[in-house]
């Protein structure tokens, strides 16, 4: 997806961050690095409306983060809220990835994009596993 053709209207889930004083580098704009917690804390929660158990001590399947690529758009600083939009953007036999785009609540700025490849795993075998079909279900193709 080109960055000028990304809406809210993309996304069906989103999850609001608040930005703290602290997230902010010595540029007074937010870390790259803290921008990955956000985007962390809003996947996993996508995931647990998907029916992923995240918490993989607990369960024998469940997922694994084999890659990201992040683009930063624009800076941002504190104070500002975020809402992050998530969605299924590909769907394969044993991985799937989630697109994310943070963007800021007031004016609703594209602050970054981001793709996540998700391998879904047996922990207990210590090997990959299908895509569920709560993933596949979750799929809508653009």
């Amino acid at each position: 997806m080109k960055n000028k053709n990304i809406d809210k209207a993309d996304f069906i889930y989103f999850k609001k961050i608040e930005a703290r004083w602290g997230d902010m580098d010595g540029l007074r704009h937010i870390n790259n690095a803290k921008y990955l917690t956000f985007l962390e804390s809003a996947r996993l929660e996508y995931l647990s409306t998907l029916g992923i158990d995240i918490n993989r001590w607990d369960s024998k399947e469940s997922v694994i983060l084999a890659s990201m690529k992040i683009d930063y758009h624009k800076q941002s600083s504190y104070p500002n809220i975020y809402e992050i939009g998530c969605k299924i953007s590909r769907i394969g036999n044993k991985s799937f990835d989630i697109f994310n785009a943070i963007f800021e609540s007031s004016g609703n700025s594209l602050v970054l994009t981001g793709t996540f490849t998700i391998v879904c795993f047996d922990y207990h075998l210590q090997k990959t596993i299908s895509v569920p079909d709560s993933i596949k279900n979750a799929y809508r193709p653009a």
